[in-house]
């Protein structure tokens, strides 16, 4: 089945018929303002500010309420930005008064704003007539809420994103620390982050500590938080560099408090992380497909869960390249007469599912025989470049997923990759 974003496009338009009052709500943190057209963009009415609590919504209703019976109509369309979150208050209360609300993308708003008065003025009134006029000229997409499991899976992940740069600045922090404070600690360790590395910041930091230590008391420390320690002559190793180290001889105390605050950071964004992790794995489980897209080999939890998150449920997708057109994977021209420009990525759609598509991808090639074998093909006999062999597998991986998800068959490679075969 081949998926015409333009037959969408057309159903979009067909929704606005001449019985629509077609509103245009441009969203702020505190007021909000509304213009209504008809389907045809004749503004009707006067514009309304109102409130972004339950009375203003009430003030909105009753609004609309007496232009539909002023103009004689009996529909209604409620057209807003996603501006930040506060548009998702009064998108709730519109769905739970059974009116139809829907998505404009600011972008468009931003390149229709001069339609009506060629003119770049900008303000909260021209804002929500521009949404008006775009509405009922179908550029718009619908709101849907996801169902719960999907919700708790994008606040998850969002979270997760927030609590791993944490992670990773509380990282590279002690990484600045050990250059400055105990540069040598590298040649004893690789890895700063191991657990005999953490465990002897903990427990003794400063070089001038560890070189009154014996070996014994290295590893007795050692012991208390590894039970398969770095070794004696690693013990050894750590006095002897500490005893010569070039590290920093004034204001220790100050650097080993900063670096006890450090390790803490470090420890909450760990247990913070785990925990994160550990919901996930309950959710998924509520998901009906979800246990049958991990059995395949190279996809992992934390990226379905992303991809999720974004998405929605993916059973609920046409085809797979709806979902490539959400994410913004979708490529675009640039044509004109004789000129044929370079095919791109239109970058228009939610780059958190852009980046777990992408991560997918590339872990499924590296671990995935089916799918590493199509790119290798796709490198060596068809001759594309590394970065485009990967693109295109994102719109496989992308159209294999929706087609999971819709059907009831489980993952059979001969199916989904006819070509690596």
């Amino acid at each position: 089945m081949k998926f015409k974003a333009q037959d969408k496009q057309n159903q979009l338009i067909e929704n606005i018929t001449a019985h629509h009052l077609v509103v245009g709500v441009d969203i702020a943190q505190d007021t909000h303002v509304a213009r209504a057209v008809s389907f045809r963009g004749i503004a009707l009415g006067a514009p309304l500010e109102f409130g972004n609590h339950l009375e203003g919504f009430k003030l909105f209703g009753r609004w609309i309420q007496d232009l539909l019976q002023t103009y004689k109509l009996n529909k209604v369309i409620i057209g807003m930005e996603p501006t930040g979150h506060y548009w998702l208050n009064l998108a709730r209360w519109l769905s739970s008064q059974r009116i139809e609300a829907v998505l404009v993308n600011p972008h468009l708003v931003k390149k229709n704003k001069e339609n009506r008065d060629n003119s770049p003025s900008k303000s909260d009134r021209k804002d929500a007539l521009v949404i008006a006029d775009m509405v009922k000229n179908g550029y718009y997409s619908p709101v849907r809420f996801h169902p719960e499991a999907y919700e708790e899976l994008r606040i998850l992940m969002a979270n997760r994103d927030t609590v791993t740069k944490r992670l990773n600045s509380a990282v590279n922090q002690i990484h600045r620390w050990v250059d400055i404070v105990f540069p040598e600690l590298r040649q004893v360790f690789k890895t700063l982050t191991c657990t005999s590395s953490i465990a002897t910041l903990r427990l003794f930091p400063l070089p001038e500590e560890i070189s009154r230590l014996t070996t014994e008391e290295v590893l007795t420390g050692w012991k208390q938080y590894v039970k398969r320690h770095a070794g004696v002559k690693r013990a050894e190793q750590l006095i002897e560099l500490a005893k010569c180290s070039i590290g920093a001889t004034q204001a220790l105390q100050a650097y080993k408090l900063h670096l006890s605050q450090l390790l803490e950071e470090y420890d909450l964004a760990q247990r913070q992380l785990e925990q994160i992790e550990h919901e996930l794995h309950l959710i998924l489980r509520r998901i009906p497909y979800a246990q049958k897209l991990l059995d395949i080999q190279g996809l992992n939890a934390t990226s379905l869960a992303g991809i999720l998150g974004e998405a929605g449920d993916l059973s609920g997708y046409v085809h797979g390249n709806a979902l490539l057109r959400h994410a913004g994977l979708n490529l675009t021209e640039a044509s004109s007469g004789k000129w044929r420009g370079k095919m791109a990525l239109s970058k228009r759609g939610r780059p958190r599912l852009r980046r777990f598509l992408y991560l997918m991808t590339m872990c499924m090639v590296m671990t995935n025989p089916d799918i590493r074998a199509l790119h290798h093909h796709n490198v060596d006999v068809k001759k594309l470049k590394k970065m485009k062999s990967i693109m295109k597998l994102c719109g496989k991986v992308a159209r294999m997923l929706v087609g999971l998800a819709k059907s009831s068959e489980a993952y059979d490679s001969t199916k989904v990759f006819p070509q690596a075969a």
